[in-house]
């Protein structure tokens, strides 16, 4: 089963957890799942129209799926993945 990483400031909408096994064949699958299971979780991943927010990156075995095939991408069952929001402040 995948595991999914989730950074410090999206820990307390996940029951500060700091990796979740997850299902899902795809990265989209993978995030529903997340997101069914820690409903908190989806305004900070998904915008208003389901799609993944333009901040949030999705890093699979440490390849940025943007440079894959996205939401689409293939996820294996042994896969690590990392959700990576831009920061900002200062």
């Amino acid at each position: 089963m995948p595991t999914l990483l989730l950074p410090m400031p999206l820990r307390p909408y996940a029951e500060n957890q700091r990796a979740v096994q997850v299902q899902g064949r795809t990265v989209q699958e993978v995030l529903e799942d997340l997101v069914t299971r820690y409903p908190r979780l989806r305004p900070h991943l998904f915008d208003e129209s389901g799609r993944l927010q333009p901040f949030v990156h999705v890093f699979l075995n440490g390849e940025d799926v943007r440079t894959m095939q996205g939401p689409e991408t293939p996820v294996p069952e042994d896969a690590e993945l990392r959700l990576l929001p831009s920061i900002a402040g200062g």
